[in-house]
C-alpha cells in the first residue's frame, strides 16, 4: 500500500486524507504533536506522525497543504528531495514551489472540501509525466480534470475550489426564504438538501439552460421566482464572484 505524506494538518489535508485512507497509508507532518493527534482522531485511522523541523522528504509522495504564505518557512525545515509533490496551495505557482521545495516532480492540484465524501472536483496541472498518477491518486476523492496551464487552474480555483462556499450561501438563502414564508426550519433544511442531492445528479447529464427551461412553465411559480433572481442581478453576481476570486488567486501568485 502506497504511503502518502501530508505536510499540513488543516481542513483540506483532513478532507483529502479521508478520501485516501482506505487505499493509502497516511503520514502527516506538522508543527505540534497535539494537532497531529487531533488530525489522527478525526481521520479515524492510525497515521504516522512527525514534526516539521528536520523532516526528510527524500523520495516521498507529498501532498502539500500549508498556507501559501508559509511556503518558504516550511520548505526551509525539510531535508532531501521529494519524489513528487502535489500542491493544493491556491495561487502558488509551479515556479515558486520548485524554487523553494526542489522536488523531482511537481503537480498543482485544486480539490475542494467535498474530498471528505469522495466527491471533490479536482483540477490538476504540472509535470505531464505524472498526469496519470495524479488523476489516479486524486481520483480517489472524486472527479479529476487535467488542465494545460496554470492560468486555467487559477480560474478553476475560483469555480470549483471556492464553489462550495458560493453554493452554501445559496443553500442557506433559499432555506431562509422558505422559513420567511412560513416553513419550519428543519423541514426547509430537509427540502433544500433533497433539492441539492437531485440537482447534483441532473446537472451531470443536462445543460443548465435546458434544465432551467424544463422547470419553468409560462407564467408559473418558477418563472416568478426566476424573475426575482434576475431582478437582483444574481447571474451578474455569480460571474463577478468568479472574476474576483480569480483575481485574488493571481495576486497570491
Amino acid at each position: 500500500m502506497q504511503t502518502i505524506t501530508f505536510v499540513g494538518n488543516g481542513n483540506m489535508a483532513l478532507s483529502i486524507a479521508k478520501g485516501l485512507k482506505e487505499s493509502c497509508k497516511i503520514e502527516v507532518v506538522g508543527r505540534s504533536f497535539e494537532k497531529l493527534e487531533k488530525f489522527e482522531k478525526e481521520l479515524g485511522v492510525d497515521v504516522e506522525k512527525a514534526l516539521l523541523d528536520g523532516f526528510n522528504i527524500e523520495q516521498k509522495t507529498v501532498i502539500f497543504c500549508v498556507k501559501p504564505s508559509n511556503v518558504e518557512e516550511v520548505a526551509s525545515k525539510f531535508t532531501g528531495r521529494a519524489r513528487v509533490i502535489y500542491s493544493v496551495l491556491a495561487g502558488t505557482t509551479l515556479k515558486k514551489l520548485r524554487e523553494h521545495l526542489n522536488p523531482y516532480a511537481l503537480v498543482r492540484c485544486m480539490p475542494n472540501l467535498a474530498a471528505s465524501v469522495s466527491k471533490s472536483m479536482t483540477t490538476l496541472t504540472g509535470d505531464k509525466t505524472y498526469k496519470d498518477e495524479a488523476k489516479e491518486l486524486l481520483g480517489a476523492i472524486g472527479t479529476t480534470l487535467w488542465l494545460e496551464s496554470e492560468k486555467e487552474l487559477d480560474i478553476a480555483t475560483a469555480l470549483a475550489g471556492s464553489g462550495p462556499a458560493y453554493l452554501a450561501l445559496i443553500a442557506e438563502a433559499l432555506t431562509d426564504g422558505a422559513v420567511k414564508e412560513g416553513m419550519k426550519r428543519a423541514d426547509a433544511m430537509a427540502v433544500m438538501r433533497g433539492l441539492f442531492d437531485g440537482f447534483g445528479m441532473l446537472i451531470q447529464e443536462i445543460h443548465p439552460a435546458l434544465l432551467k427551461d424544463a422547470v419553468m412553465s409560462p407564467g408559473g411559480t418558477t418563472a416568478a421566482g426566476y424573475g426575482a433572481l434576475e431582478d437582483s442581478a444574481t447571474r451578474a453576481a455569480c460571474i463577478n464572484a468568479i472574476e474576483k476570486a480569480h483575481k485574488r488567486a493571481k495576486e497570491l501568485s
